[in-house]
């Protein structure tokens, strides 16, 4: 792969698990992994304080490395109404190396995070389509990738992001996931 992760093109990586530092490292230990051979990445993160360590752990000083935070403002938008806040600033720390301020940017990663909610009935909000094992949601999640990476042509490509990327040459059959 080359330039950001985006829209369109192959997630390479994704895990289920709590917001933490444990979590944090099986995550980018698996992410280094499937970018070996791509020579040194630009990484950002949002503010979460155990990427850091992480980080340091799994790429040492061979990533291009900074933290994206997010502030917003506290509107209260009446009662009985939801509204996400509004962003108010965004402040950018590079943590190591010598990261390109032009590609420090969540909104990939936001952008498929919106995705997931919009096309997976258990990440819609307010919805009791939830599930109830953790091993349900981990393999709804693995279905939802493939087919996003192998089967579903985006727009945008007029192919699978998996063949954009070189992974495969052809658009894959439900069938191949299953």
């Amino acid at each position: 792969m080359k330039g950001p992760v985006g829209q369109g093109t192959p997630l390479p990586s994704f895990l289920v698990g709590k917001r933490d530092g444990a979590t944090a490292l099986l995550f980018l230990k698996d992410l280094q992994g499937k970018l070996t051979g791509n020579g040194r990445i630009q990484l950002t993160t949002d503010g979460l304080s155990a990427y850091i360590g992480a980080v340091e752990e799994t790429f040492g000083a061979d990533v291009d490395y900074a933290q994206l935070v997010k502030l917003y403002q506290g509107d209260n938008p009446g009662p009985g109404r939801y509204s996400p806040p509004r962003v108010s600033e965004v402040v950018s720390t590079t943590i190591n190396g010598n990261p390109d301020p032009r590609f420090v940017c969540t909104s990939y990663v936001e952008r498929q995070n919106l995705t997931m909610r919009m096309q997976i009935r258990r990440f819609t909000r307010l919805t009791n389509a939830f599930s109830k094992k953790l091993e349900n949601l981990k393999a709804a999640l693995a279905l939802h990738f493939c087919w996003y990476n192998f089967v579903r042509i985006h727009r945008s490509l007029r192919v699978t992001p998996a063949m954009e990327a070189g992974v495969t040459d052809r658009v894959w059959g439900l069938e191949e996931l299953l």
